[in-house]
């Protein structure tokens, strides 16, 4: 197979997927061969079996950081359309805040107006230094961010074939199966509802201590406080589907709309009033995802407790303190 991609009609087993992509990202076929291998596979639909192998030959190809051994990750594969503000990055200072390390995987904003790196940096966190020292933050206080372009070398021929595109391909769902610290426990949102059980195999076939794959069902690629939610839980091999909503955390409904963001500066400005205790439904947002992360971390036994937990992190200041030296530290 060296070189030549195979036709997406052709349903891979796990190891041809981590052959196909291996060669992808070594640069071997050339780059019509590349697109067009990513758009028929994304027209027909990935099965479990290719994801798990195109994540296993990312992993083989990322530089790797030291991480403690409870670490987690909190993220969303991104492209849901929504435009919310950033729930994941407050997440992860929340539950940092609450003791648990976070090594947060992500990059600038692709699909929207402003990612995790954009708002951070609107609230004063020098990016490139973060990106230089993620190593550190997480040993000395217990955070890190960790760009994708430093730990991802081979993806750099890939993503002008990305954009040229144009369209979600297989390589949107990789970035939370390939975290450099290589974390075991995760939450994970993605924005296709039922790709849930698909992507909850592919993370049991990699194999994970445990992690949520959730997803809204208005294709909300973190926890929703609207409807409902489609969950997965997947503690090592077992694959557990259910379903979770925001009064199950003791919360308040609300539509998407009530979480609408803007642009860097926006988003900066509402995770600053959050983190100062301001009420409403971005909060409780924050509130539900950071009970699951809990959760997920093992460090809380239900989404109510996980919910006082958090809320206990915001209005005691140390998810705001937490940010503070995360900016005086990363330099």
């Amino acid at each position: 197979m060296s070189g030549v991609l195979p036709p997406a009609d052709i349903a891979l087993t796990e190891a041809d997927a981590e052959r196909a992509f291996a060669d992808m990202l070594d640069g071997e076929p050339s780059d019509n061969e590349i697109a067009r291998f990513l758009s028929d596979l994304s027209d027909r639909g990935e099965r479990a079996e290719e994801i798990a192998g195109a994540a296993l030959a990312m992993r083989k190809r990322l530089i790797p950081i030291e991480a403690p051994d409870n670490a987690i990750d909190v993220c969303g594969t991104g492209g849901d359309g929504h435009h919310t503000l950033n729930v994941s990055t407050a997440v992860s200072l929340i539950v940092a805040a609450c003791g648990v390390p976070v090594a947060k995987h992500g990059n600038r904003a692709a699909s929207s107006k402003a990612g995790a790196a954009d708002t951070l940096e609107a609230l004063g966190l020098d990016m490139d230094a973060a990106g230089r020292t993620a190593e550190k933050t997480l040993a000395e206080i217990g955070i890190c961010f960790l760009f994708a372009k430093n730990h991802h070398p081979a993806m750099a021929r890939i993503q002008p074939i990305r954009q040229k595109l144009g369209k979600r391909t297989i390589f949107n769902l990789m970035g939370p199966l390939s975290n450099p610290a290589r974390v075991r426990r995760q939450l994970i949102g993605i924005a296709r509802p039922a790709y849930v059980p698909i992507y909850a195999e592919a993370m049991a076939r990699l194999g994970t201590e445990r992690a949520f794959i959730v997803s809204g069902d208005e294709g909300l690629d973190e926890l929703s406080l609207d409807e409902g939610n489609e969950m997965a839980d997947v503690q090592g091999r077992e694959v557990r589907m259910r379903r979770v909503d925001a009064s199950e955390a003791g919360l308040t409904h609300a539509p998407v709309e009530a979480i609408r963001g803007g642009d860097a500066m926006h988003n900066a400005k509402a995770l600053e009033a959050l983190l100062m205790g301001a009420p409403g439904p971005y909060r409780d947002a924050v509130l539900f995802n950071s009970a699951g992360a809990l959760l997920v971390a093992g460090v809380v036994e239900s989404w109510s407790e996980g919910v006082e937990e958090a809320g206990e992190a915001i209005d005691k200041g140390l998810a705001k303190a937490l940010l503070a030296c995360w900016i005086d530290t990363a330099k």
